[in-house]
């Protein structure tokens, strides 16, 4: 998928659709939240969440009193629906429309957080784009958190093809820079009841 043509299904999505009408949404920001505190966060570590569409983690994390937040989606439609939804708390998070494969890093962060955006990269060279900004993007010793669908999950979404792993398989898609801390599966139920199987896994950069 090209830049452009992905950039476009996604505003579509978010442009046609409410919150609760796309399967991935949560009205708790779990397991990430879980993760992110086992990680040792607290108020002044420096959080990014790519591909975070519409999610309500960002409202989690500024009610919660985390004070360093980064917001990253592709979709400008679905950065306004937080913004929105958050109101004048929405002045204390730094938002950004790109694409994260073409994103340069102005900035390094204490822990990346990822949940259903990286198997959308079907493409080796999209991926390897992804990865080396995650790199530059956080500091050595930081975290990364992706969240993906496992190898029994879905393989379609938002009717887009996507790619499933597990723990071992996201670790050496990665690479050496990134060691694997633990990894826990997920069954998330979408808004009309069905369930998708996910997995989430913990990193440590090097």
């Amino acid at each position: 998928m090209t830049d452009t043509s992905r950039h476009t299904h996604w505003e579509q999505v978010y442009t046609t659709k409410g919150e609760r009408e796309v399967s991935w949404f949560q009205e708790s920001a779990e397991p990430s939240m879980e993760l992110l505190r086992a990680t040792g966060a607290s108020a002044d570590t420096r959080i990014i969440d790519i591909g975070a569409g519409a999610s309500r983690l960002v409202d989690t994390l500024v009610h919660g009193g985390f004070q360093n937040v980064t917001v990253l989606d592709l979709s400008e439609a679905a950065l306004s629906t937080a913004r929105a939804r958050l109101g004048a708390r929405a002045e204390t998070v730094q938002w950004i429309a790109a694409d994260v494969t073409r994103w340069e890093p102005a900035q390094t962060f204490d822990v990346w957080h990822d949940r259903a955006a990286f198997h959308f990269l079907t493409e080796d060279t999209d991926r390897a784009a992804y990865v080396e900004r995650m790199r530059r993007a956080v500091r050595p010793g930081g975290h990364v958190i992706l969240g993906t669908f496992a190898l029994d999950g879905p393989e379609r979404c938002s009717g887009l093809a996507v790619v499933r792993y597990s723990g071992e398989t996201l670790a050496d898609t990665l690479g050496a820079d990134f060691q694997l801390l633990a990894t826990i599966s997920h069954l998330h139920t979408t808004p009309w009841g069905s369930q998708q199987s996910f997995q989430f896994s913990t990193f440590r950069v090097a």
